[in-house]
């Protein structure tokens, strides 16, 4: 009997110390399972740091970027006004017989303080246009006062409708740039770049009677009206005009024909093989020449003049019109 007690007595001893490694096995299991989910808990901490970390990097960078984009703008804008301010001081020392501006009498706002804020507001304006170097200042023809002021202030009130203010009247000045101009009407700036706007000539009423006109659209999409006797010199600043338009606008022209468009000005069209207007089509090689005969387009084609379309109509940008046509007419010769 003492020897089934012993045995049993061992089984207990051996089942406890089973237990004990049982409980201990889990007991480390426990801490090993605690370790790992610190672990993790500390991964995911660390993480989020990293994570936080190149979040405010970011941040900082765009920021950063955003200042120099800020500083570059303004000395963008500082650089156009001061090309301006110094293009202006030239202006006054030279010859007065030159080109470009007039002498000014004493009571031109230009020699005011209103012209030097104005001058500025114009420098700013063409410098967040990028449009460049000024190249030329037009002002208004010189005559008395009040009649000059009065006159156009008459004319501009019929033409557009406007409900400006009477009295001296308005500082007036033309900017032509590298790559657009800029105009000064009735104390507000408007930018017109040569890549986008559409130029029409037309006729126009001017204290003078009619007189010819230039219609061109601004970068807010308004037209301004350039009569030839709003500013002085309107021999020079016109032709100029509708050239650096063509200029622009010819060579993204020319890529539209090569990929088959067809481009239109209003009554005329035209595609890389053939001319056209309303019911008449002509192959580029039956057309020898297209001018401006009497205030209307004329294609002059197997010896004779063919009318298109009446320039005072407005046709747009016909100064392109006919340098796509001249260079698609000298081609079809050199081809034959």
């Amino acid at each position: 009997m003492s020897d089934g007690m012993g045995r049993g007595w061992e089984r207990d001893r051996a089942a406890d110390g089973t237990e004990r490694e049982r409980v201990a096995d889990g007991t480390e299991r426990d801490r090993v399972a605690d370790g790992t989910e610190r672990d993790r808990v500390a991964d995911g901490t660390e993480r989020d740091r990293v994570a936080d970390a190149t979040e405010r990097d970011r941040v900082a960078d765009a920021t950063e970027r955003d200042r120099v984009a800020d500083a570059t703008e303004r000395d963008l804008v500082a650089d156009a006004t001061e090309r301006d301010r110094v293009a202006d001081a030239t202006e006054r020392d030279r010859d007065p017989g030159a080109g470009g501006e007039r002498d000014q009498p004493s009571w031109d706002p230009a020699h005011t303080r209103a012209g030097a804020l104005l001058l500025a507001r114009v420098s700013e304006a063409a410098g967040r246009a990028r449009l460049g170097r000024r190249q030329a200042t037009y002002r208004p023809p010189l005559a008395e006062p009040g009649r000059r002021w009065a006159g156009l202030a008459g004319a501009r009130h019929l033409l557009r409708g406007d409900r400006g203010r009477a009295g001296n009247g308005p500082i007036d000045r033309l900017d032509l740039y590298e790559r657009g101009l800029t105009v000064a009407v009735d104390g507000r700036i408007h930018v017109v770049r040569y890549d986008t706007t559409t130029v029409r000539r037309r006729r126009a009423l001017s204290p003078q009677g009619l007189t010819r006109a230039h219609v061109l659209v601004d970068l807010d999409g308004e037209r301004i009206v350039l009569r030839c006797g709003d500013f002085g010199e309107p021999e020079v600043w016109g032709p100029q005009i509708h050239r650096c338009v063509a200029d622009a606008q010819v060579p993204r022209a020319l890529a539209a024909l090569t990929r088959g468009e067809r481009l239109g000005f209003g009554p005329v069209w035209l595609t890389r093989a053939e001319l056209g207007s309303r019911g008449t089509t002509l192959r580029w090689a039956q057309v020898q020449r297209i001018e401006i005969l009497k205030g209307s387009v004329a294609v002059r084609t197997a010896g004779r003049w063919q009318v298109w379309g009446s320039v005072t109509s407005g046709i747009p940008n016909l100064c392109v019109l006919r340098a796509l046509a001249e260079y698609l007419t000298a081609a079809e010769r050199d081809d034959d």
